[in-house]
């Protein structure tokens, strides 16, 4: 099946809804710069700090009448385009897909796979908080646009690199040392909040450009070279903490890529090496069409970017968002991939699941009760598109659950029957992670701080707990309980809410499913409040199928 670029059925309502939105456009592009320009991050207070600037008061008080009056003044254009906008969101099908042939090239790790029997597939997940910039900034994150088009850089750079694997024999070592992201050129673009605060004499070539500080020629943080690492030498699965995104990388799945413009640039950079995209995925107005009981004012924020083609997708919005939450469209992206080997006479297919679960914390029942539609979900999905003349290699089901394995006030989601369909290979049990787990939720406060900004540093920092303890977020109390963390003699781990889960039930028939490696990514230092993490799984065939 060939999909579509446009979410729409033809021309005309495609034009439409160009139109509508344009009308719409500059109305919500004021509103959001009025936002801007009063809400600060702390990278730029601390700017104007060491540059000694007096002039923000002036510029916060006549930016915001500025955009107040040109807000006001676009309002009965905005409403004037609602009109035309908000009735095609019914025709409209809730996704757009870019496809483009694959010009960058990527090491292609399976070339052999028939003399070894193995195939192996790699996939990233992410949050990236690419809200519209004055949204944005309540996550101490700003500048959306520049952010998008510097992480899609980013990842192009980490995953094309060559697989390099450096193995340290030593008393001290703690098994594979990942290259450090100063051996690799950086792409040309600055680097967001990612200074070299260790070279006093560089800092006077840091310079504001619309709050970005200009690249430095050396992003390798040094500060924390004597602070031993603690990560332990018995992990069950090959893992390692960093500073560039693995190489390879088959699938991303992105979340919180709710700006249209962010998502455009990052198809842009990402569509020349990944050539399959789906964005913009997700609902908009009125939902069910037709009533007002749940509007929504941004999609789903979930973008999936796969070098294999697509052969099928499909998205349902979850119906019980509430609260802020509810203003979004989250739910869940089932994908099915076409990865264009064949054993025998059948093709080899996968199953990607990208989802976003309710935020809020205290709502742990809301998130249970998605988890049992997401699962019902992918069900349906795979009983409608699996044919007999394939054979599925994984069924990979990622992405921010918004709940951990560790907070009391999580036990609810801890226990939920997802996790005996899906391998989570950082999982000991309910309410107990692996000793070698570390959370992948920064504090956004410190997003900037000389310990997390940069990739070298906030891999340092991630790899030592007395730090880590300080930047990651601490687990969820239940409201009137006490909070004792950690248990004794157990470690710091901290919130670990983004997944990555495989079903090996999908491939046991046919073959055995094994983790290669896991990696947590620290490239995206001061880009988002998120620590990405990938894994790479390895299918042995039976060779009697």
């Amino acid at each position: 099946m060939s999909l579509r670029a446009s979410p729409f059925p033809n021309f005309f309502l495609e034009g439409l809804h160009a139109v509508g939105w344009g009308l719409i456009f500059p109305c919500f592009w004021f509103l959001d710069r009025l936002l801007a320009v009063c809400i600060s991050t702390s990278l730029e207070r601390m700017w104007r700090r060491e540059m000694e600037c007096y002039l923000h008061p002036l510029q916060v008080v006549f930016g915001s009448v500025l955009f107040f009056i040109l807000f006001i003044i676009s309002t009965p254009f905005a409403l004037l385009g609602f009109v035309l906008w908000a009735p095609l969101q019914a025709v409209r099908r809730p996704f757009a897909y870019h496809h483009q042939e694959q010009i960058i090239p990527m090491e292609d790790r399976n070339a052999r796979w028939e003399e070894t029997g193995k195939v192996s597939f790699g996939f990233l997940t992410g949050n990236l908080c690419l809200l519209p910039d004055g949204i944005a900034r309540f996550n101490n994150l700003g500048h959306t646009q520049k952010r998008a088009a510097y992480i899609g850089k980013s990842i192009v750079q980490g995953v094309t690199r060559p697989h390099i694997r450096i193995f340290v024999d030593s008393p001290s070592s703690c098994g594979t040392v990942t290259p450090s992201s100063s051996l690799i050129p950086q792409p040309p673009p600055s680097s967001y909040g990612s200074i070299d605060v260790s070279a006093s004499n560089q800092m006077d070539d840091v310079r504001e450009t619309d709050g970005l500080p200009k690249p430095n020629s050396n992003q390798n943080s040094n500060q924390h070279k004597d602070l031993p690492r603690t990560l332990p030498q018995d992990a069950d699965v090959p893992m390692e903490v960093s500073a560039l995104f693995p190489s390879s990388v088959d699938i991303v799945c992105l979340q919180e890529v709710f700006d249209k413009r962010a998502a455009t640039r990052l198809t842009r950079a990402l569509g020349p090496l990944y050539g399959h995209v789906l964005y913009d995925v997700g609902v908009y107005a009125c939902q069910p069409a037709g009533t007002c009981s749940s509007f929504k004012f941004f999609n789903s924020g979930l973008f999936l970017a796969s070098r294999y083609p697509v052969m099928e997708a499909e998205y349902r919005c979850f119906p019980n968002g509430r609260g802020e939450d509810a203003l979004a469209a989250k739910g869940l992206l089932t994908v099915k991939v076409e990865i264009g080997l064949q054993k025998g006479d059948k093709k080899m297919v996968g199953y990607i699941n990208c989802t976003h679960l309710h935020a809020p914390e205290g709502d742990g029942a809301i998130r249970f009760e998605q988890l049992n539609m997401l699962t019902k979900w992918i069900s349906e999905f795979q009983a409608v598109t699996r044919r007999e003349d394939e054979m599925v290699m994984f069924d990979v089901l990622c992405g921010d659950f918004n709940f951990d394995n560790c907070s009391p006030d999580d036990r609810l989601e801890q226990s939920h029957s997802v996790f005996e369909e899906y391998t989570d290979p950082c999982r000991a049990g309910a309410g107990r992670e692996k000793p070698w787990v570390i959370g992948t939720l920064l504090e956004q406060p410190t997003l900037y701080d000389e310990n997390t900004r940069t990739p070298d540093s906030l891999q340092r920092t991630l790899e030592t707990e007395e730090l880590r303890k300080d930047y990651i977020s601490p687990p969820v109390a239940v409201e009137g309980v006490p909070l004792v963390y950690p248990e004794p003699d157990e470690p710091w781990t901290g919130r670990r809410i983004d997944y990555l889960l495989y079903r090996e039930s999908a491939v046991s028939s046919h073959g055995k499913t094994e983790l290669e490696e896991l990696t947590y990514v620290t490239q995206l230092a001061g880009l988002t409040d998120h620590v990405p993490l990938a894994f790479r799984l390895s299918v042995s065939l039976d060779p009697q199928h």
